[in-house]
């Protein structure tokens, strides 16, 4: 009997062995993982920050980009800081950082951070964001050092592909090498998030690469690259092509003027009277009625500068009249100024045209042909540089969700243009609700790009996608906020394309509950 028992106590001991998961990897320290082999990357410090020696960086402040004046970022959570970069070519020199929280504060998970325009800076206080919430992140600077000035590409075709796909994809998979490393497992869960440039990067690897993440935030994409510089350079010209001199040139002091025009044409079309356009393709206002009677005047608008206005918002088109890229919404008008009222077009487009389209440093702007340089543009670089294909089975087919979000008074990127992609997304997938099923757009009335604005430009766009990857609850509205010195002074529910937020009729209209989602009747 006693030898029977032992046998079969040996036999389940082998079987719960056999049976029992692999153990993991061992944890490495901090200051270890400076010796960590990465194919084609280099780890070239690995430290671990330990507050209340906070960590201070420097955020250079975004010419061009109101509102983003430099500042310093105090990090006060500790944590393990990786500054590697990667060089899959031989003119590649792609720089990243993976932060690392200690094993009692990580949630387990990878958040990715974005980037803007053809910056060449990692998104610091995006990843002090996700370090706070316990996520391991990571950022890069897409393969170059330098602001919104495209001449970097200038003779290097392979940093452009690192910024059109490579780094995020390179970055992406060494900095997971690099968590397993630290934390002796891989993460559980990938996520993306970015705007502008940024959210072009998410819909590219939800595309390229439908593996690497299982859930993308993509605000105010710019994947329609070739299409999107084309527009705002056209924006820029038909404003400038005959300098601040020129009959159609529109000083910044009179784009209040429009604003406070297009609002008492459209504001209270949705029944709230607040300062924001809610639905502006629901506007029909003509800038002619505004127009001087007599001679020119601060408060109001010559014929030329009424042409212009109309040409801004009809957005670029080419010589048949087919569109181009989509035009600036009513409600937009105060966010103009960088766009069109400097001594010279928005910096963006002209260094494209000028580094990456015709490879020509004294390229002159005024020489702009929006339909024979957009078709230089789609042929030379749209293969490369664009996301714009809407086949996104293999990723939807994993299980990935997607947000994406918009401010109808965007200046940066026209707003149509993320709702000219959903739509292409729904004709590719089958339909609203097969596409409503990992994909959902909401449209933020008032807000500039990214942030900013009259409108409600603070949510929890992460919060929501957390819900639906892990927890499959769609999100159905997402609760933003609009603060004014600090202080919230109002919430508005931002609800899922096409629908948009409707007042109830009752209660103060500057509080979310008094909103339900629906289809806009007004």
């Amino acid at each position: 009997m006693g030898h029977r028992f032992v046998l079969i106590l040996c036999f389940v001991l082998l079987a719960s062995f056999a049976i029992a998961p692999a153990p993991a990897a061992a944890q490495q320290s901090c200051d270890s993982l400076a010796s960590l082999k990465i194919p084609n990357a280099t780890i070239t410090s690995a430290t671990a920050i330990d507050p209340p020696q906070d960590l201070v960086i420097h955020i250079p402040g975004l010419p061009g980009y109101p509102g983003i004046p430099a500042s310093d970022l105090h990090v006060t959570v500790p944590f393990c800081r990786v500054i590697a970069f990667s060089a899959p070519t031989s003119d590649s020199h792609i720089s990243f950082e993976v932060w690392l929280p200690l094993a009692a504060s990580w949630n387990g998970k990878f958040e990715a951070v974005g980037n803007g325009g053809f910056i060449g800076q990692i998104g610091y206080v995006d990843l002090a964001a996700a370090l706070k919430r316990g996520y391991a992140t990571a950022g890069s600077d897409t393969g170059h050092a330098s602001g919104n000035d495209e001449s970097w590409a200038l003779g290097h075709p392979e940093k452009l592909v690192d910024w059109s796909y490579r780094a995020v994809h390179e970055m992406t998979v060494d900095s997971k090498l690099i968590v397993k490393a630290f934390s002796g497992s891989a993460p559980k869960l990938s996520y993306w998030k970015g705007c502008s440039t940024g959210g072009k990067q998410g819909l590219t690897e939800a595309h390229r690469y439908p593996d690497e993440y299982d859930g993308i935030i993509a605000g105010a994409p710019a994947n329609y690259i070739t299409h999107l510089q084309a527009g705002s350079e056209y924006a820029s010209w038909v404003a400038l092509k005959d300098g601040s001199s020129g009959a159609g040139y529109i000083p910044r002091e009179k784009l209040a003027v429009i604003h406070t025009a297009a609002l008492a044409a459209c504001d209270a079309k949705d029944g709230v009277a607040d300062g924001v356009i809610d639905e502006p393709r629901r506007c029909h206002f003509d800038p002619k009625t505004i127009e001087c009677k007599g001679a020119d005047t601060p408060t109001c608008l010559t014929a030329p500068q009424v042409e212009t206005v109309r040409q801004i918002y009809a957005g670029a088109k080419f010589a048949d009249g087919k569109q181009i890229f989509p035009g600036f919404e009513p409600g937009s008008e105060t966010l103009w100024g960088g766009m069109i009222s400097g001594p010279e077009p928005f910096s963006i487009g002209t260094g494209f045209f000028k580094y990456m389209v015709f490879e020509d440093p004294n390229w002159d702007f005024r020489t702009f042909n929006v339909d024979r340089d957009t078709r230089i543009a789609d042929k030379k670089l749209g293969a490369l540089v664009n996301a714009i294909d809407p086949d996104l089975k293999e990723f939807k087919a994993r299980g990935g969700k997607i947000i994406m979000y918009h401010g109808w008074a965007d200046w940066g990127i026209a707003p149509g243009n993320s709702i000219n992609y959903y739509e292409s997304v729904v004709g590719a997938m089958g339909g609203e609700a097969r596409t409503g099923d990992f994909l959902r757009l909401f449209m933020v009335p008032g807000m500039g790009h990214c942030r900013g604005g009259a409108g409600p430009d603070t949510f929890d766009s992460l919060g929501a996608l957390e819900q639906w990857r892990e927890h499959a609850t769609p999100p159905a509205q997402i609760i933003a906020s609009h603060s004014t010195s600090g202080k919230v002074d109002t919430t508005r529910p931002l609800c899922p394309y096409p629908q948009a937020a409707i007042y109830k009729g009752t209660g103060d209209t500057h509080d979310a509950a008094n909103f339900a989602c629906g289809n806009p009747t007004w």
